[in-house]
């Protein structure tokens, strides 16, 4: 039987020793049998998947997980989810994320600071009237809004500008807006897109609605990662292989899509806690199963409960995606033939910043015949990682280790 691979992508599970863990990190603390499993019967080690320069991101660090140089093929993370939302987007147009956050009420509006960059996790449903609404109130034929799922959307400038400088919302927890507005080409319309926007959703049915609940309002959008449409080239061409990816968010399924994978939808997956770990796992299997040679299931709820500062959370998304994705891949693959596995996080996002950071992630492969027994006492974490002695410079170089070794 033809040899199959599965990547599994804990957004944002590498962190660093936390006091109130011993000096562990989630990691080392989750309980993750499964993990474990794979780190010792198979091989562990670290990757760079952010190179230099680079601001540290999804983007970025997926497209290196899936062998793509983002310094050769990085155009921006807006035009990569615009793809996954079906937006035709011209040479020259240029995509702008477009997140509905939560900020405080000061005036004026440089004085705000920003208190929740996806705007208390608003629904899909409400974050879907928000954003046709202010397209309707603010849009033009250069400028359109595009509702996506929750609080992330987007912004399409026909032959806008792509030099803005602009800072994720993510970064700026509790921070003053003031040094984090557009700067640079563009500036002027994309502050005052925002500013309006305040504005107009401050009385707005829906967040009139949130506020009787005691639920945070979306009360200004926040652009970020733009750029224009990327070409990469498809991953079949690169590694011989054809498949699918598995994630809740647009960001993922958009780089799937420009390599040539398939996007399979999962019901229930969400992007946080709450999502389906289990129908991720099954979809994959089932993928497998009816011909797809590779398969990634990306699950993003480390990676919020991160930015959010949640260490309970955060544990119980490593517990699950080990139990019920994992364990759940594990115990299928009896069925599916010989399966190759790796399992890793995209790029850290501590709970100290919360935010991503640029250090090296643990990653850990399970070749086929490897599974009978442990060759080693480890477990899958950033200390046993690093004490491998096992290193990926160029995040890029791991994919085709892992096919092709």
């Amino acid at each position: 039987m033809l040899l199959k691979y599965l990547v599994l992508v804990g957004d944002g599970m590498a962190d660093e020793p936390r006091p109130e863990l011993d000096g562990m990190t989630p990691l080392q603390y989750a309980r993750t049998p499964h993990m474990d499993l794979v780190a010792a019967c198979g091989e562990i080690g670290q990757v760079r998947t952010v190179p230099a320069g680079y601001q540290p991101g999804s983007d970025v660090a997926n497209l290196s997980v899936l062998g793509y140089d983002p310094q050769k093929y990085y155009t921006g993370r807006a035009p990569l989810e615009a793809v996954s939302m079906g937006i035709d987007l011209q040479e020259r147009d240029v995509a702008f994320r477009c997140n509905l956050v939560t900020l405080t009420d000061a005036e004026p509006y440089e004085e705000r600071e920003m208190v929740d960059y996806s705007a208390g996790e608003i629904s899909t449903a409400e974050a879907r009237e928000l954003i046709l609404f202010l397209d309707r109130e603010l849009g033009s034929e250069a400028l359109r809004f595009y509702p996506g799922v929750s609080y992330r959307h987007l912004l399409v400038w026909r032959e806008g500008p792509v030099e803005t400088r602009l800072t994720p919302p993510h970064d700026i927890p509790g921070m003053e807006v003031r040094a984090h507005l557009p700067a640079g080409v563009g500036d002027g319309v994309l502050k005052s897109l925002m500013v309006r926007s305040a504005e107009l959703l401050a009385g707005h049915p829906v967040n009139r609605a949130r506020r009787q609940r005691n639920e945070r309002t979306a009360n200004s959008i926040w652009f970020w990662g733009q750029g224009r449409r990327p070409a990469l080239p498809p991953f079949r061409d690169l590694f011989g292989l054809q498949g699918a990816v598995i994630s809740a968010v647009d960001l993922i399924k958009g780089i799937g899509l420009c390599a040539g994978l398939e996007s399979i939808e999962v019901e229930g997956a969400t992007g946080t806690i709450h999502t389906n770990f289990r129908g991720k796992a099954v979809a994959a299997l089932n993928a497998l199963a009816s011909g797809a040679d590779f398969v990634l299931i990306h699950v993003e709820a480390p990676d919020e409960a991160s930015h959010h500062g949640d260490l309970e959370t955060k544990i119980r998304a490593i517990e699950e995606i080990d139990q019920r994705v994992l364990g759940e891949v594990l115990r299928g693959a009896r069925d599916i033939g010989p399966l190759r596995i790796m399992v890793l996080p995209d790029h850290p996002t501590p709970l100290r910043t919360r935010t991503h950071s640029a250090d090296p992630v643990p990653f850990a492969i399970l070749r086929e015949g490897t599974g009978g027994g442990r060759k080693a006492e480890r477990g899958f974490d950033e200390v046993s990682a690093a004490r491998s002695g096992v290193y990926f410079r160029i995040g890029c170089k791991l994919m085709p280790y892992f096919i092709r070794r």
